[in-house]
């Protein structure tokens, strides 16, 4: 512990004080994923449809050999879907032993960010948004929205009639 106290000072960097959070991009919006919760991110791959799934769930990939469940995050979000074609990217998260491919349209840097600057998500924020974000950073120009991992893979609309 004083090795790390030491290197503390002489660095400025805490990691008690600061949050790690890898930052997505899912339409206008830029999100932060918590960088512990994160197990990889991939380029897009073929994605096999699973009937009756909820609505938010595109279907599962096979990644190095396991089952991906992937999750259509603007429609998680009650965004507008993305135009076929559009290029996208997965931000793989586990849960409970079960890996999730979170679908986002671009993934930028890890931000490394003072906790104590993290805020409260606003009243105005739609509640199905509020529901899934446990507060935001002020970014230069830009809020951006930090997930919560456990309720955005808490799904809760029913089967598609689209199986």
């Amino acid at each position: 512990m004083v090795m790390d106290d030491a290197w503390t000072q002489t660095s400025g960097f805490d990691q008690r004080e600061t949050e790690g959070l890898v930052s997505v991009r899912v339409g206008p919006q830029t999100f932060g994923v918590p960088v512990l919760s994160v197990q990889d991110v991939i380029a897009p791959v073929r994605i096999d449809r699973v009937p009756r799934a909820p609505d938010e769930v595109a279907g599962s990939l096979n990644l190095r050999g396991r089952i991906v469940t992937a999750i259509d995050m603007p429609r998680r979000l009650g965004m507008p879907p993305r135009a076929g074609g559009q290029p996208h990217m997965s931000v793989i998260v586990e849960r409970s032993g079960e890996l999730y491919a979170l679908q986002v349209d671009d993934v930028g840097d890890v931000l490394w960010l003072p906790s104590g600057e993290r805020e409260t998500a606003p009243i105005t924020l739609s509640s199905e948004w509020r529901a899934l974000c446990d507060g935001l950073y002020r970014l230069d120009g830009e809020l951006m929205l930090v997930l919560n991992i456990e309720n955005v893979l808490t799904l809760c609309g029913g089967p598609s009639g689209n199986a």
